[in-house]
């Protein structure tokens, strides 16, 4: 029986999949796995049974990714999962930016008690007057999963698309339009575009990359879309491009207090996942991965440790987290004996993660496996 700990509430439809031999809970002292949507768990008390941490969602900056690998346990995220969702809500976003439909919406509510509200709207609407979105130009910075349907959505919309991402994958490649141009440097784009919508993870590469600087090279009155994180800008310099006009508009995600009440913000509430075909598709995806690593070892869409999965052959299955340096290998066949019937090896960075299936092996040699130098944890399934 593996338990199961639920730090958010866990759409059914995912947690149904993991069947009668797990134990679903919203409290546990000694987890074997943990999902997670928000929770922030940098404070938390990671127990010596914690094998696994499934984000359902993309980012896992609540996770404390190092100290996880330090101690062997695997970190998934849902890449993809709620990536329709979010495009949805930056395609709403390049509206609100242009036709200032939030700020019209609240003025309308000022005049409930004006008789003559209609005719006191056609005198006043003009002061909401903002383009088409048809026949502009729209960066994308970061073309993973979201980011090109966002391309291909505002393709469809008939606007010009302009795509930058230096680590663009072969498998977003095929599904992006070809109609969308990609380019190598991002201050090109940032000459070109009317609209700039970030795609990206937060670390220290893209941190506050959102700047005086950065905004000094756009064009005048570019209108910014923010639906990662809250840390790739830097708040300041957003109000200073607002106020001189530079910027037009900026539509974010993330409320963050400094710029609630600034002009030319529209701040939405992280609705980004906040869809009920969003949350069951990363309840879904979360609760495959980490059924996947208990019972079989198998790693896919870790943030932490290669991926690394291969069909069960052989009696015995060990897996093997070690530091990614020589020797570690023939030292755990030495020690393990037996026939080897398959084994798979890849590495990431400092760590690196070892399936090795067996028949006839040494029996009870867990504790000699462990104490090899660079060995981080060892599960025998």
């Amino acid at each position: 029986m593996y338990n199961i700990l639920k730090l958010n509430k866990i759409a059914a439809i995912g947690t149904d999949r993991l069947g009668e031999n797990y134990n679903c809970v919203d409290e546990c002292a000694a987890p074997d796995g943990i999902l997670v949507r928000s929770a922030s768990m940098h404070d938390m008390e990671l127990p010596e049974s914690l094998l696994a941490i499934a984000r359902a969602g993309a980012g896992v900056n609540n996770i404390p990714l190092d100290k996880c690998a330090e101690k062997g346990i695997c970190v998934f995220n849902t890449p993809g999962a709620n990536a329709n969702a979010v495009m949805e809500l930056v395609v709403a976003g390049m509206l609100l930016a242009s036709r200032k439909i939030a700020q019209g919406i609240a003025w309308n509510k000022t005049l409930a008690d004006d008789e003559n509200c209609l005719k006191t709207v056609e005198k006043g609407k003009s002061q909401f007057v903002g383009p088409e979105i048809k026949g502009k130009t729209l960066g994308v910075v970061g073309l993973g999963a979201i980011g090109v349907l966002v391309a291909n959505a505002a393709r469809a919309l008939h606007m010009r698309v302009v795509g930058y991402d230096p680590y663009l994958s072969v498998d977003a490649a095929l599904h992006l339009s070809r109609h969308v141009t990609i380019v190598k440097n991002i201050d090109e784009m940032y000459a070109q575009a009317d609209y700039i919508t970030y795609h990206l993870p937060l670390n220290d590469g893209t941190r506050g990359m959102i700047n005086a600087e950065t905004i000094g090279k756009m064009k005048d009155g570019v209108r910014i879309l923010n639906f990662s994180r809250d840390g790739l800008v830097k708040s300041a310099d957003i109000i200073a491009a607002l106020e001189s006009g530079k910027m037009a508009a900026y539509v974010t995600d993330f409320a963050t207090q400094d710029l609630l009440t600034v002009d030319g913000v529209v701040a939405i509430p992280h609705l980004g996942a906040s869809t009920p075909e969003s949350e069951d598709n990363c309840a879904v995806m979360a609760a495959d991965e980490i059924k996947d690593y208990l019972e079989l070892g198998n790693i896919k869409n870790s943030v932490n440790f290669p991926n690394v999965s291969m069909p069960r052959s052989g009696e015995t299955r060990f897996c093997v987290f070690h530091q990614n340096t020589p020797k570690i290998i023939s030292q755990l066949l030495d020690i393990i004996g037996g026939n080897v019937e398959n084994m798979e090896n890849k590495s990431r960075g400092d760590y690196a993660y070892t399936i090795i299936d067996v028949t006839g092996a040494n029996k009870g040699c867990d504790d000699a496996l462990k104490a090899i130098d660079g060995v981080i944890r060892v599960r025998e399934l």
